[in-house]
């Protein structure tokens, strides 16, 4: 296990979130799921108190706590997307099935972790040579929703949106 690891607090669904971000993103997996060997406030034993999962090369842990502990957004994921293809693919998948859709590319997934579906894009014209460029994509991502390449694109090079 890492040295340090990020541990997400859930009421029951812990081994289902560990699941599906594993499905996710490549290099990822369930590494242990730990049962309750007795009764306690993370369950009843013999259900699952602890999983440790491998997500993108990157270690952690999902806690069912016995209690609703909300996720806020001082602590988020970012994943980095190669393509609209990539943002499009996990920003669909994180939403289903009740997630929240917020500004700049960030989400709530149902299970409230906040995350930040972030094409590659974004830091290579926010860190352009083109000062002006880069502002205009800064105001192109706080008007967006879900983060748009081509409307990230357009705004860089100062092309009227489509």
């Amino acid at each position: 296990m890492s040295k340090v690891s990020p541990c997400l607090w859930f009421n029951g669904e812990a081994e289902e979130a560990a699941n599906l971000y594993v499905s996710l993103l490549p290099n990822s997996r369930i590494e242990n799921v730990q049962k309750n060997v007795i009764d306690s406030p993370g369950g009843k034993a013999g259900t699952v108190l602890l999983v440790e999962f491998t997500l993108a090369g990157q270690r952690f842990m999902a806690l069912n706590g016995g209690m609703r502990m909300e996720h806020t957004h001082a602590v988020s994921f970012a994943i980095d997307c190669v393509d609209q293809a990539e943002v499009d693919r996990l920003w669909d998948a994180l939403l289903a099935a009740g997630g929240t859709a917020e500004q700049c590319g960030w989400l709530r997934d149902r299970y409230g972790v906040a995350w930040q579906i972030v094409p590659a894009a974004v830091h290579q014209y926010l860190g352009g040579s083109d000062a002006a460029g880069a502002a205009r994509v800064m105001q192109a991502v706080l008007g967006m929703i879900k983060l748009d390449i081509e409307g990230l694109r357009r705004a860089y090079e100062g092309e009227a949106a489509a």
